[in-house]
């Protein structure tokens, strides 16, 4: 996962790179390099992670054409490009930026679309002149960018790379610590926590020139044709081969190739099979890390990962969050600095990855895309719609017991009866009630969000947009796992595990994520994804064998992320201590913060003060008089 970045200066001069590419060195530690032509430059910081990358030197420029490449880019369908592109792929190795440079000679802006991986890359061409960027289909890899029409156009793979930039505003985005304290993390795809700064959406592609700049979908995720087997055994086949290639072409690295293993199945469907796949070459065994507690007997997911780790193909490396204080020294400073407030949360993926590192890993499979690709959908929902009412009935007291949430599954029946029975106008009434309700407990204080900055980002209109992106309780069946999939639920996911893993070189994968398998699962009847109680089905049936029985028919989930996070706690300054009360309070309620401190000793208030505590840090590093903006931000 390298670090790209380029600036085209329309005004004249130079492109200005040079402070930018020194923050990126961090996520790619083994060389920089950059290029410039006039007032456009691009820049590349190397984090060699397949063969390949080993080789290539990226800038890149064609000879012929003029044209220049960066990229951070792992590209799957090679062998079918290099032929494609009429390449010689034999005499010499062909990098992934070289691919997708040729790809774009051949087929200009339509070149995303024959790309098969995980990509962000720009490419400048002096033929017309503009330059041209692009972001993979899923969002595994990220592109940040600045334009000032007539002025510049700046990108970085970090938002706080491209803020490096002298040409660039650093003002606070004041709606999205907004969205922050509001827990509106996925209402769009584009907005960041500076104003005027954008992350281009994923499979979408972005052309610059004199003009302007022109951004467009070049992907729409579909359903296919549903899939029409003889057998739940022939449906569990199909879904391994198409699995397993998805994990093939992740293990494609320069060193070793290391993974997550949580005690779900997930991760450890993803982890045996990579492991079964380096056996099969003469590789392994498989480094998994795992964030564990000190005693099975009273703890689910710590005896389910323990089981796990009896693999024998896999070298698997435990953190006890219990024993955590060796690592503490790192994870503190790493949690002070995040990039995002957002990333507050996730102790246990910086302990984990802090291990991959340590261990000599710079590719750490994963797999949170399981939960997601393999949703079978609004089930409840559609028995409903088929008016087999019992049914829904004992589906619901099924997650209730399975899920420990019993509010929850309870909620979750009604409101689908709700969504089901009721006139959608009765609706509407009662989502402006609610709305009304919600304002009102902003104005009198009730909420962490200071008041002033709720009416000054226009709150509610911002709760209506995150809850418009919402199916509701209705839509069943595919359509509703297209929604799910292309929600950006997953992609903000995504973007925090970028970058936590970054901040310790890593690069994270996700099989899940490969397009032929999120097309294949769509292709799924809904039995395969969820049958006889179980959710992902055919996953299960597919890792008998190859997981532990305890861990395939698990149900329900038990985390010990906030235990990691607990321990940290200990080792923050208070925010007191680094941002004054007078900026802390532009954007929080002060006395109800206070109350939540005092409360602060176990549970949500303690989980969010310490969420406020990073929000603290990070504005004491990010606020200064010149970065504060008149402006919400949140649209482009």
């Amino acid at each position: 996962m390298s670090g790209i970045c380029g600036a085209w200066s329309f005004g004249g001069g130079g492109p200005g790179l040079a402070p930018v590419l020194a923050l990126l060195e961090r996520r790619g530690p083994e060389g920089t390099r950059s290029w410039a032509e006039g007032p456009v430059g691009l820049g590349h910081s190397l984090l060699a992670t397949t063969p390949e990358a080993l080789v290539e030197t990226l800038p890149l420029t064609d000879g012929g054409s003029g044209c220049t490449i960066t990229a951070d880019a792992r590209i799957d369908n090679r062998d079918e490009l290099i032929a494609a592109l009429d390449l010689d792929g034999g005499s010499r190795t062909i990098g992934d930026g070289e691919l997708i440079l040729n790809a774009y000679l051949k087929w200009g802006d339509d070149c995303p679309v024959h790309l098969l991986g995980d990509f962000a890359f720009a490419i400048w061409d002096p033929r017309e002149p503009r330059l041209f960027c692009a972001r993979d289909h899923m969002g595994m890899r990220q592109l940040i960018y600045h334009h000032a029409p007539g002025r510049l156009f700046a990108f970085a793979t970090e938002v706080d790379a491209l803020g490096a930039h002298d040409s660039v505003p650093k003002q606070l985005n004041q709606g999205r610590i907004a969205d922050f304290l509001d827990g509106l993390e996925g209402i769009d795809l584009t907005s960041t926590f500076f104003d005027r700064v954008w992350r281009l959406p994923p499979a979408h592609r972005l052309a610059v020139d004199v003009e302007g700049v022109t951004l467009e979908r070049y992907w729409q995720l579909t359903c296919p044709p549903e899939l029409k087997l003889p057998s739940d055994e022939a449906y569990a086949e199909a879904f391994m081969a198409v699995f397993a290639e998805a994990v093939r072409c992740r293990l494609r690295c320069a060193g070793p190739v290391g993974s997550m293993l949580s005690g779900g199945i997930d991760s450890n469907s993803v982890s045996a099979v990579a492991a079964r796949l380096l056996e099969a070459e003469g590789q392994g065994p498989l480094m998994t890390f795992s964030g564990i507690g000190p005693d099975p007997e009273s703890c689910v997911e710590t005896r389910a990962i323990c089981a796990a780790a009896g693999n024998p193909r896999f070298d698997a490396r435990l953190t006890d969050h219990s024993e955590l204080q060796e690592m503490l020294d790192d994870l503190a400073p790493m949690t002070m600095t995040c990039a995002e407030p957002f990333d507050a949360p996730m102790t246990l993926h910086r302990a984990i990855y802090l291990q991959a590192h340590r261990s000599g890993t710079k590719v750490v499979l994963d797999g949170v895309g399981g939960d997601v690709v393999l949703n079978a959908g609004n089930v409840v929902a559609e028995l409903l719609h088929m008016k087999r009412f019992g049914e829904a009935l004992r589906e619901s007291a099924w997650r209730q017991l399975s899920f420990r949430h019993a509010l929850a599954a309870a909620g979750e029946l009604l409101s689908t009866i709700w969504a089901s029975a009721v006139p959608a106008m009765i609706r509407r009434l009662r989502h402006r009630l609610l709305r009304l309700r919600d304002d009102k407990k902003v104005t009198r204080g009730r909420t962490l969000i200071n008041p002033k900055l709720a009416n000054r980002v226009a709150l509610g209109e911002r709760r209506s947009q995150y809850r418009d992106r919402h199916f509701g309780a209705l839509p069943f069946g595919r359509d509703y796992r297209v929604h799910s999939i292309m929600h950006p639920h997953l992609v903000v996911g995504r973007e925090r595990y970028d970058r936590v893993a970054s901040a310790l070189a890593i690069e994270p994968r996700d099989p899940f994520l490969d397009l032929r398998l999120i097309k294949f699962c769509l292709s799924l009847p809904r039995d395969q994804l969820h049958s006889n109680r179980f959710s992902k089905a055919i996953l299960r049936r597919a890792m008998v064998g190859l997981v532990p029985a305890d861990v395939i028919w698990r149900r329900g989930k038990e985390h010990v992320g906030w235990h990691f996070t607990q321990a940290l706690l200990a080792r923050l300054p208070d925010p007191a201590d680094v941002c004054p009360s007078k900026l802390f309070g532009k954007f929080v309620n002060l006395p109800l913060a206070d109350t939540v401190k005092r409360m602060s000793t176990n549970g949500m208030d303690r989980l969010r003060w310490f969420e406020l505590s990073v929000l603290a840090f990070w504005l004491s590093r990010n606020s200064f008089p010149e970065r504060w903006s008149a402006h919400p931000g949140g649209v482009q």
